[in-house]
């Protein structure tokens, strides 16, 4: 009854939003806030804050671009749903099932990573896959989590009936996986390296066995970027000076490495093992080649039916098919009349031709 009515919840407040949140959008300014929460691959932009990279590529454009970092991931996705925020750094899934769904009409500007093992199924007596059978989960329902689960079952014949999801907030993972009557979470990193490395628990399934399907990208409203272009460029550059600094192989790269170890509360062995199940896009090309691969609209059509399934598109929603997909090569998964996400390499092309 509460997860139902904390779903009915999140969904009324998305669909009730729009039409103010859009509003306020869309005009010419200089000032710009975008927000992200802890987690391997969006590290890099509490680091591009702090370090002033930022503020130097913002400055470039005669713009200000603050780039907060908030504490609960789906908190940070309900606030730019909302036009708290110009951006935020969120799941593919969770931008089709929150502010596309609900209206707002966003951008994919960066898909900076697809999770290769960042996201993981933990049981906490151990066993295997199909040992979760019969027991309550832990996530962030709604979430990438709630996919991500749904996932792991199919591979063992399993489905939600099998198990009960309990709607636990991101923030409160590690702390509730101790109490003694948790028995399965599913999170992603840093919770989920915490768990294993302090905890008793046994990782049964994680997001490498599902590649490219967990994307990682900073959103942006779409009226935002088009009034405002420079917003797109700062940023975009920004990111890839970043990334490009992190894989260098400098003293400037490690103590870059270390800050962002810090910040996401490991040292430098650990974020760098997150880093390994993290498939980050270094460069404007790779990121490109992955954003244009055919494999990407399979991956949204199978993201939108398992949305519609599970009733995470709306009460209204006709079909998979409701909400508007639109990829770079102008091509559209499901409504044409009603796209309300759209992964937009305009910016990201400019990177990899040096035309920032």
């Amino acid at each position: 009854m509460i997860r139902t009515f904390a779903k009915s919840l999140c969904l009324a407040a998305a669909v009730a939003l729009p039409l103010s949140a859009s509003s306020a959008f869309a005009e010419v300014k200089t000032d710009f806030k975008v927000c992200w929460s802890i987690y391997a691959g969006w590290m890099p932009w509490g680091y591009l804050q702090d370090s002033g990279i930022m503020k130097k590529w913002a400055d470039k454009y005669g713009i200000n671009v603050e780039v907060v970092q908030l504490n609960d991931y789906i908190e940070s996705i309900n606030q730019y749903t909302a036009g708290e925020f110009d951006g935020c750094a969120m799941t593919n899934m969770d931008a089709l099932s929150i502010p596309a769904a609900g209206g707002v009409d966003t951008s994919v500007l960066i898909a900076g990573d697809y999770s290769n093992g960042n996201d993981g199924l933990i049981l906490k007596e151990g066993g295997d896959l199909a040992s979760v059978k019969g027991q309550n989960v832990n996530l962030v329902e709604l979430s990438v989590s709630h996919y991500f689960l749904a996932r792991a079952l199919e591979t063992v014949g399993l489905s939600e009936k099998d198990i009960t999801v309990v709607n636990t907030s991101d923030a409160d993972m590690v702390s509730v996986y101790g109490t003694p009557e948790i028995t399965a979470v599913a999170t992603w990193n840093p919770m989920l390296s915490e768990i294993l490395a302090n905890q008793k628990g046994e990782l049964v399934f994680d997001s490498s066995k599902i590649p490219g399907e967990i994307i990682d990208a900073m959103m942006i409203n779409t009226e935002t970027l088009k009034d405002n272009p420079a917003l797109g460029k700062a940023l975009v550059g920004a990111w890839f000076e970043t990334l490009s600094l992190m894989a260098s192989d400098t003293p400037e790269a490690m103590a870059a490495l270390e800050s962002m170890a810090a910040a996401s509360g490991t040292d430098l062995a650990g974020y760098k093992a997150q880093l390994a199940a993290t498939a980050l896009f270094h460069t404007p090309e790779k990121l490109l080649e992955f954003t244009t691969d055919p494999k990407l609209k399979q991956t949204m059509k199978f993201v939108a039916e398992f949305l519609y399934d599970h009733g995470i598109l709306g009460e209204g929603a006709p079909s998979p098919e409701f909400v508007g997909v639109e990829f770079p090569d102008g091509s559209v998964y499901g409504d044409k009349n009603n796209v309300k996400l759209r992964f937009d390499n305009s910016f990201v092309e400019m990177a990899a031709k040096g035309a920032l």
